[in-house]
């Protein structure tokens, strides 16, 4: 095993030849593994063959989406993280809430990473027809890299100096037989889930931001069991909240004898503005009409009012416009 940051970003490594998660780092052979782990797929009640769109508009089945992995990164590192997620995914909420943080936040960004590793496949084929390169914002390169960097923790000792990198929220549901439902977007790697008795939302490289952002609506709902319709609005507002976080996080990411050690730069830089630009009351009801499509409510229901979007939580709780 060498010392070298891993950076996949550079040289575009996304043709499964080498691991998605280490490179070449193990010189032990490679597989592949479902970008949704078996046990996943098993608590959920999925075959497998549930499908699912990508950027470039292909559908494919969860079963076809695989990535390349060491099988020593696999037996020994992949393998008990997955365990242990799995675990706690059998006891609910109460063994969800329990689990640290950071193995929600790999384990998380190792589904995430992955999809993207699929994506990035899919761009690097359509493009070697040509000799443009990978037509991709080098600011959403930097976050995916960034991220990559991060969930090396799985099998490398990564060192977060006094900060998280992360926004991850877990809250108990008041259905105890909710079906299994993901939702990701990745250009502000925000990510929700919903199984059984709890829920979970992430934004995976907001330095914390949207916790806080969303705080005083936290506080409210504490240890309550939220209803669907709850639920659903919790988590428009954090993707939208995510979507408004208007400032690219830096890092300085320093291997030292083994370890990486990742320090998080002060956000507001140089910029004289607020993290977060203006909450607009219309597009966020947009946003909530896309979760709450399982109840029906139209836009013009939802933005009834333009000040004051219908809500299953006290409407004071959201964000305040100016």
């Amino acid at each position: 095993m060498n010392s070298t940051i891993y950076q996949p970003f550079k040289n575009f490594d996304f043709k499964y030849k080498n691991c998605f998660l280490s490179g070449d780092t193990f010189s032990t052979p490679i597989t592949e593994i479902g970008i949704l782990p078996e046990w996943l797929l098993g608590v959920a009640n999925f075959s497998g063959e549930e499908q699912i769109k990508l950027l470039d508009e292909s559908i494919r089945s969860y079963n076809s989406l695989k990535v390349p992995c060491n099988t020593e990164v696999l037996t020994h590192f992949i393998e008990p993280l997955e365990e242990k997620i799995h675990d706690a995914f059998l006891k609910g909420y109460e063994g969800v809430s329990k689990l640290d943080e950071v193995d929600l936040f790999r384990w998380i960004g190792k589904m995430m990473y992955s999809l993207i590793y699929v994506e990035m496949h899919a761009a690097v084929r359509q493009q070697q027809l040509s000799a443009d390169g990978v037509n991709m914002s080098q600011g959403l390169m930097h976050k995916f890299g960034n991220l990559h960097t991060m969930i090396q923790g799985i099998y490398t000792d990564v060192v977060f100096e006094d900060f998280t990198p992360w926004s991850i929220v877990v809250v108990p549901l008041e259905q105890h037989d909710t079906a299994f439902s993901f939702r990701d977007e990745i250009n502000t790697m925000t990510f929700s889930l919903k199984l059984k008795d709890f829920g979970i939302i992430a934004c995976l490289q907001d330095n914390g931001t949207n916790k806080k952002y969303h705080h005083e609506l936290l506080d409210q709902i504490g240890n309550t069991a939220l209803s669907p319709q709850q639920f659903e609005e919790l988590c428009a507002r954090f993707f939208y909240s995510a979507y408004l976080f208007n400032r690219l996080p830096e890092y300085a990411i320093l291997p030292v004898e083994g370890s990486i050690y990742i320090d998080a730069m002060p956000l507001r830089g140089t910029l004289n503005k607020a993290l977060f630009d203006h909450w607009q009351h219309k597009t966020y009801a947009q946003v909530l009409q896309d979760f709450w499509k399982p109840w029906d409510h139209t836009l013009f229901e939802i933005i009834k009012d333009p000040t004051n979007p219908i809500s299953y939580f006290n409407p004071s709780s959201l964000p305040a416009t100016t």
